[in-house]
């Protein structure tokens, strides 16, 4: 499968533009989360995941699930981008009332497949899709996008111990790992290494990658399965906030909005960028 690189790498850059204009326009949190899966989501549907905005019940379709659901405005960014729905939909995400909440959810919206926020659920969620696809006979695969924070929770291990016992090889884990979660440095909390070799010894093919290097991504996403009859772990390394110098490794903005002076220097920052 061929992506157009440039196309992602543009993408990503309006990913994080509507991210840090809606949670600006909100008050809204989870900047930084959001920032640090940019090109990941720019890749996935900029070619790598085969879905149609036009059927998004279409059953042929790659199942994506956001187990990081407080990720999920650059979700909400990516989707409205790829034509799922209306990029003025944006505008309401964490207002009164809207379908755009501040942790991802399905219900009347396009293109997301499951409500998601309470973290170490997304992955077994995955499971279960891919396993049906197996049973059913079906092409489509699945691909979790995991925050590396939810790696400390124990129903997340059930579910990687699950896949390849069932040989889940339409099953894609991708974990984002920014190195900070709520409360501080994953080192600090919850040290996660040797997290490749973990992954390996639940029985994973795992391959790591620089998270925001849309070419190292798109030749991972596109080699899936990495090895036959086996789940695939991508471990992408990111960089939380990345794309705002201010915002980039600060835990403050884990849970922070952009003030208005704010906004405009990350905004010029990003233009600057181009």
């Amino acid at each position: 499968m061929m992506l157009n690189l440039s196309n992602c790498e543009t993408l990503a850059r309006r990913i994080r533009r509507h991210v840090l204009t809606m949670t600006h326009r909100s008050g809204a949190s989870h900047v930084g989360t959001s920032l640090s899966t940019a090109e990941l989501l720019a890749v996935l549907y900029g070619g790598a995941l085969r879905v149609d905005p036009h059927r998004p019940g279409w059953p042929g379709r790659d199942r994506f699930v956001l187990s990081k659901g407080h990720g999920c405005a650059g979700l909400y960014a990516v989707l409205a981008e790829a034509g799922f729905f209306p990029l003025s939909r944006l505008d309401d995400f964490y207002q009164n009332g809207s379908l755009l909440s501040g942790h991802v959810t399905h219900w009347g919206m396009p293109g997301v497949e499951a409500s998601t926020g309470a973290l170490g659920h997304g992955l077994s969620i995955a499971c279960g899709m891919a396993l049906a696809a197996k049973q059913d006979g079906r092409p489509y695969r699945v691909f979790a996008l995991l925050s590396d924070g939810e790696c400390d929770e124990g129903s997340t291990w059930e579910a990687a111990l699950f896949a390849p016992h069932h040989r889940l090889d339409n099953l894609i884990a991708i974990v984002d790992y920014n190195k900070i979660q709520s409360l501080g440095s994953v080192t600090e909390v919850l040290d996660l290494e040797p997290l490749t070799e973990k992954w390996e010894a639940f029985g994973w093919a795992v391959r790591e990658i620089d998270g925001h290097h849309v070419g190292e991504i798109a030749e991972a996403l596109t080699s899936v399965p990495l090895v036959s009859d086996k789940p695939s772990c991508i471990i992408a390394h990111t960089v939380k906030g990345k794309g705002v110098s201010f915002m980039e490794h600060q835990l403050l903005w884990h849970y922070r909005a952009p003030d208005a002076e704010e906004l405009r220097r990350a905004l010029a920052e990003l233009d600057a960028s181009e």
